[in-house]
């Protein structure tokens, strides 16, 4: 399954799921319990499907000999999970509706906790009674919805699904579902830029044990650059609240990771006792939170080690004894940089207000800094949470670090628009960001590595999008039939042919190339096959430009004739079949120019395939600029402005632009129907002709 597949799988579960909520009295929030629940189960099933032959065969050798054993047992060595006959998912979907599917699924639930002790009081259950109160049917619909997950599927397409539906359910929760999920895209650069490399995990604010997750791919992704040492992570979670716990440990079966996730209050309770037992830490606390009790935290060794937090007041005799630290921020980032061992690495989200934070604060981050503890800053771009609509930083300490300097990254500039209120990391954007802390490391071969790898993509989806440019034009043909508009798609069809020389060139490069060792010989070579596309895209672009004008210029003519016949101007079929083919034609363009705009951002900024200060970008920042600064950890203050380009190409703007024209038309065309309607019941009203 690839990429736009399962993108269209989890939208398609998505929308049937959600439809369905819409008919019972849940919360999203009540709802996402037994939906994800059954995710689960799903996985479960299709976990035991797969090793299902394997189970009977051993079992049946072993039967009636000294060394049989229970079904169960096998079940459980070879696949981690035993489901009885009653919570096959087959059995469960197949029910006849006047069953009780409800109490069904409570009875595979608990079955499955028999014979998985970790998971016991963790799966849902009377929640699906629950689901039944305004619609019986909502269990056998979700289960009918969830058995289109294919029979083949493995844990990543699960994990993927698992999270997906994690990310839906925080949406729709607003505030509340912030607490159990960080967007994935932050923790994915967060895990890019620590490269936890097996080892024990710490979140001591797991939610849904997001962190836990990106964390495994991320050793997946690069275990050949392991060399054969120990690989796998041991995760440690602690959460408050019992219902995100249980959502967590779901979430590590789904995704067969190892460890275990304990409820506790992190300000006052210690389960794993944390204090220099790990070899990473990475969370996203609660930020801001002002009632913990000093008398708890002052003492605590996690919290006191570098300072605590207190009020710049005295506090008042009737008051003492009673007394809260002003605010629990520095407790979490003395927390993370406690919990590590000798040579750990951290990474957490926090308030951007935390960096430049004044009086006992501003002496724990001094304290930090001088013991040489932080190893970089990276300020987010606003509205990547659901609970914070204000830029957050995250926070990264390093404590084998072998400078005394401190990378400040200021990514605020790069996103992608999800929708009104959301941004994201593209995969591409992480990428490009986390290879800024390669080069800072001296590990300019990723960077080149990184240049090839889009290279590769972007050959690929150029020869993909090719193939979709014919058809496109064939339907602009069939609308503009004159001379100019055939003479216009003419040149953009033959402007593609130019694919071949590229091809050609790009071959050339990997047959000369391809083991190059000498980095400012294969960094050269990289940008002279960028060179040589950009005449490509430049043409594509004036083609398009052309193409516009054309269209515009038809749909102009189409309007006149139409005023000319006394009709009302409405845009016909056949122009919006064209406005639609044209549309698409940018889409194949700006798609297949993707990789290279990412190859063009990189080489501008570091040219010699190394680490260099960027200004708006990154600055590494010496203990002098550090103390020039009174310590702040703004990155803003170090790295400097920069006005960045809205990466839109001038048919874009126009189009844009455009659209605007038209949609102020149409505005003003409605109010001076409303003027003229509000006018005529005023006279009608008072009586005046």
């Amino acid at each position: 399954m690839n990429k736009d597949q399962l993108k269209k799988l989890e939208a398609d579960l998505w929308s049937a799921a959600d439809k369905l909520r819409a008919n019972s009295d849940l919360k999203s929030s009540e709802y996402a319990t037994p939906v994800l629940g059954l995710i689960f189960l799903k996985f479960a099933d299709n976990n035991y499907r797969r090793h299902e032959a394997a189970i009977h065969a051993e079992y049946s050798k072993l039967k009636g000999t000294r060394r049989e054993k229970k079904i169960s047992d096998i079940a459980i060595e070879k696949c981690g999970f035993y489901l009885p006959d009653h919570a096959r998912y087959e059995h469960l979907l197949n029910l006849p509706e006047e069953k009780n599917i409800a109490k069904a699924l409570k009875e595979a639930m608990k079955a499955i906790e028999e014979y998985k002790p970790e998971l016991e009081g963790v799966l849902p259950k009377d929640e699906y009674a629950a689901l039944t109160r305004t619609d019986k049917t909502i269990p056998q619909q979700l289960l009918r919805t969830f058995a289109d997950i294919p029979a083949d599927a493995t844990g990543d397409l699960f994990g993927q699904i698992y999270e997906y539906f994690l990310s839906e359910f925080a949406r729709s929760e607003g505030q509340k579902g912030g607490e159990f999920f960080t967007p994935r895209s932050v923790v994915r650069l967060m895990v890019e830029i620590i490269e936890p490399h097996g080892g024990k995990v710490f979140d001591p604010a797991c939610g849904s044990g997001g962190m836990f997750v990106q964390s495994a791919q991320f050793i997946a992704e690069h275990r050949k650059e392991l060399k054969g040492s120990e690989s796998g992570v041991y995760v440690c979670g602690q959460e408050k609240t019992r219902d995100t716990v249980n959502l967590a440990k779901m979430n590590l079966a789904v995704n067969g990771l190892r460890g275990e996730i304990k409820q506790a209050n992190t300000y006052y309770e210690d389960p794993y006792q944390s204090f220099g037992a790990f070899d990473y830490v990475l969370a996203n606390p609660p930020f801001n939170v002002d009632d913990v009790s000093l008398s708890s935290v002052e003492k605590d060794k996690r919290f006191n080690t570098y300072g605590i937090p207190r009020n710049k007041s005295k506090v008042k005799k009737a008051d003492e004894g009673k007394e809260t630290v002003p605010n629990g921020n520095y407790l979490w980032i003395s927390l993370f940089a406690t919990s590590l061992k000798a040579k750990g690495r951290a990474a957490l989200v926090m308030a951007n207000s935390a960096s430049d934070a004044r009086h006992s604060e501003a002496d724990i981050r001094q304290t930090l800094i001088e013991q040489n503890l932080i190893y970089g800053m990276l300020t987010l771009p606003s509205n990547m949470f659901y609970t914070v609509t204000l830029p957050a930083t995250l926070w990264f300490f390093d404590k084998a670090k072998t400078d005394d300097k401190i990378l400040f990254i200021d990514a605020r500039n790069i996103f992608t628009q999800i929708d009104r209120a959301h941004r994201e990391f593209s995969e591409e954007h992480i990428q490009n960001i986390a290879i800024i802390s390669q080069l800072h490391k001296g590990r300019r071969e990723k960077f080149v590595q990184l240049i090839d790898r889009y290279f590769a993509a972007g050959m690929e989806r150029l020869i993909e999008n090719k193939a979709k440019v014919e058809p496109v034009s064939a339907q602009l043909l069939e609308v503009l039939d004159d001379t100019g508009g055939k003479q216009a798609v003419g040149e953009l069809v033959q402007q593609w042919t130019g694919l071949a020389k590229l091809k050609t060139h790009y071959a050339q490069y990997q047959e000369k190339h391809a083991d190059e060792t000498a980095l400012d010989k294969k960094n050269k070579a990289q940008q002279q096959l960028r060179e040589a596309f950009d005449p490509f895209f430049d043409a594509l672009h004036e083609g398009l430009k052309r193409l516009d004008k054309v269209v515009r210029q038809h749909e102009k003519q189409h309007a006149s004739r139409v005023q000319a016949e006394g009709k009302r101007n409405t845009t016909d079929r056949k122009t919006n079949a064209l406005k639609g083919a044209l549309e698409a034609l940018h889409t194949e363009v700006k798609s297949a120019e993707s990789f290279y705009r990412h190859i063009h951002w990189l080489q501008e900024r570091f040219p010699k395939a190394e680490y260099e200060d960027v200004t708006g970008l990154c600055k590494l920042a010496s203990p002098a600029d550090l103390k020039e600064q009174e310590y702040s950890l703004n990155a803003g203050r170090y790295v400097g402005v920069v006005i960045e380009e809205d990466g839109k190409t001038e048919e874009e703007f126009i189009d844009e632009l455009l659209s605007h024209r038209e949609e102020l038309l149409s505005l003003s065309r409605s109010a001076a129907v409303v003027e003229q309607v509000t006018l005529q019941n005023i006279s009608l009203i008072t009586g005046e002709s």
